[in-house]
C-alpha cells in the first residue's frame, strides 16, 4: 500500500525547500503528498525576500480537508509563520487524532532570514512539539527552542538530548550539521532506545538549499513503513545521495537545492 504524506509547510518558487521540496521527496520515496500550505514565500537560491502568512482559519481548513477525505499515514510539519497558525495546526491534528508526525522546526531559512515569528517560538514547542513522534531541530533551532546559546560541540549536543526530549515528543533527531570544525555530520537520536549517533561524510558542495525540508519529509514517508531508527537511517542515506548528485543540477546563483530524483533520473537514463 502506498502511504499518504501531508505536508504542512510554506512554499519556496525556486522549487528547493517548502512545500515543492517535500512533494518531490515524498514522490522519490514512493509515498503520495498531499499539502497544507501555511506561508506564501517570495525566495530563490539567494534568499528569502518577503512571506505572507494565511489566515489561520484557511490553514485549518485546508487541514481539515484533505483529513476528511483521505487516509493519512504521516504528517510533516514544516514552516508555521505565527503563533497563530501553530495554534491552528496543533488544534486540528488533536482533532483528527494523526500519527507519525513529523515536526522540523523551521525558524530561519538557509540565508539567514527568519521564517518564524520570535513570539511564535513557544506555540511550536509547546503545543506542536507534544504532538510530534518526531522533532528534527538543526542546532540553531534547539537553541532557540531551549533558550541557550547557539554554541555546541558533540559533547553539548549529547547534554542537551533530555531537555528536547522534555519538550514531549517521543523521539529527538538532533542535526549536527552546523558543526563546521568535523570532518563529518553526525546527527544524534534520541528515544525510547537511548541514543544513536548517524554519522556521515560531509559533501563538499553549496547546493544544500531545502535539506532540513528533505529530510523531514523523507522521515515521514518512511516511517509509516518501519520503526522510527531504520526511517532515520534510510533519509540520511536518501539525503547524503541528493546532495551527493546536487552538482548535476544548475538552478540559481546562491545555495541551489539537492537532486531530489537523483536515483529515478539515474535509473531512466
Amino acid at each position: 500500500m502506498i502511504a499518504n504524506i501531508l505536508s504542512i509547510a510554506g512554499t519556496d518558487p525556486s522549487g528547493g525547500a517548502g512545500i515543492q521540496a517535500d512533494i518531490k521527496t515524498i514522490s522519490a520515496l514512493g509515498g503520495y503528498a498531499c499539502t497544507a500550505i501555511t506561508a506564501v514565500v517570495a525566495q530563490n537560491t539567494q534568499g528569502v525576500r518577503s512571506f505572507v502568512a494565511l489566515d489561520p482559519a484557511f490553514v485549518a481548513d485546508q487541514i481539515d480537508t484533505v483529513l476528511e477525505d483521505v487516509r493519512i499515514d504521516a504528517v510533516k510539519i514544516g514552516m508555521i509563520a505565527n503563533a497563530a497558525i501553530a495554534e491552528a495546526v496543533a488544534d486540528r491534528l488533536r482533532h483528527h487524532g494523526v500519527r507519525n508526525v513529523v515536526l522540523d522546526p523551521v525558524m530561519v531559512a538557509k540565508s539567514g532570514h527568519a521564517l518564524l515569528a520570535p513570539e511564535a517560538v513557544a506555540a511550536v514547542r509547546d503545543l506542536l512539539a507534544p504532538l510530534s513522534t518526531i522533532i528534527t531541530p538543526n542546532l540553531p533551532e534547539a537553541a532557540v527552542l531551549l533558550g541557550r546559546p547557539d554554541d555546541w560541540d558533540t559533547g553539548s549536543m549529547r547534554a542537551a538530548l533530555p531537555a528536547l526530549q522534555a519538550l514531549g515528543s517521543d523521539w529527538v533527531l538532533l542535526k549536527g550539521g552546523h558543526l563546521t570544525d568535523s570532518a563529518d555530520s553526525t546527527d544524534l537520536l534520541a528515544g525510547t532506545s537511548g541514543i544513536t549517533a548517524f554519522p556521515a561524510p560531509r559533501i563538499a558542495t553549496t547546493n544544500d538549499h531545502g535539506t532540513g525540508c528533505t529530510l523531514s519529509s523523507a522521515l515521514a514517508t518512511l516511517l509509516p513503513r518501519m520503526a522510527v531508527p531504520e526511517a532515520v537511517a534510510q533519509a540520511k542515506a536518501y539525503l547524503s545521495g541528493a546532495l551527493a548528485a546536487s552538482d548535476a543540477l544548475d538552478v540559481g546563483q546562491g545555495h541551489g537545492p539537492v537532486h531530489h530524483f537523483h536515483a529515478l533520473w539515474r535509473s531512466a537514463g
